[in-house]
């Protein structure tokens, strides 16, 4: 098969596009209101963008109203990226649920709440991993919008720390998001290896 541009109304391009990029890591992005509402949401559209200035990106979907997550951090200028672990999934899930702007969804999910250092945003307390982001700019892209935030702070569980600044693979069991489901990341090899499929 194969499609072209001018062909992609007549598919689903969003299915085929999220069932070819994959798996996609998580951004648990934790902000917070100016009037002081906590907001928890997932996205999968994450990646680091650079390591100089050490800066993550996530892109937010459009829909009519625009999401909590991109008007806090409008507000605020901040937030932060706390890792899912397989423990917290189903937390993850419930968060990315559409609830109201004035609900708090660390309450609705369940979650633990810890306070950050460097930033107002709270972050997901048994999250291993948490990055405090300021906000580097606001890019629109159609009807998204992709976010960059430079890492002011970074926490790592010590059961996750190796040696030589590495984290822990096996300990960390992060959440890869699928087409419309989601993975287990449990098994690692290196290259090159001749027991893969030829």
């Amino acid at each position: 098969m194969m499609i072209h541009e001018t062909e992609f109304s007549k598919h689903s391009m969003s299915k085929l596009i999220k069932g070819a990029v994959v798996p996609r890591p998580i951004a648990w992005v934790s902000t917070i209101s100016k009037s002081g509402t906590r907001n928890l949401a997932p996205f999968s559209f994450f990646t680091v963008a650079s390591m100089d200035p050490i800066t993550l990106c996530f892109s937010v979907g459009g829909d009519e109203r625009e999401k909590d997550t991109l008007a806090n951090i409008r507000e605020t200028g901040q937030f932060v990226i706390n890792i899912v672990s397989e423990s917290l999934a189903n937390q993850m899930h419930e968060s990315s649920k559409g609830h109201a702007p004035e609900i708090d969804e660390f309450e609705m999910a369940g979650t633990e709440v810890e306070d950050s250092v460097y930033v107002e945003a709270p972050r997901v307390k048994a999250s291993p991993v948490h990055m405090e982001c300021e906000i580097d700019r606001i890019l629109p892209l159609g009807s998204n919008h992709l976010v960059l935030g430079r890492v002011i702070g970074y926490h790592l569980q010590e059961d996750f720390y190796q040696e030589n600044d590495k984290v822990d693979p096996h300990q960390l069991k992060p959440v890869g998001r699928m087409a419309g489901d989601y993975s287990y990341i449990r098994d690692f090899y290196s290259l090159p290896n001749e027991d893969l499929p030829k």
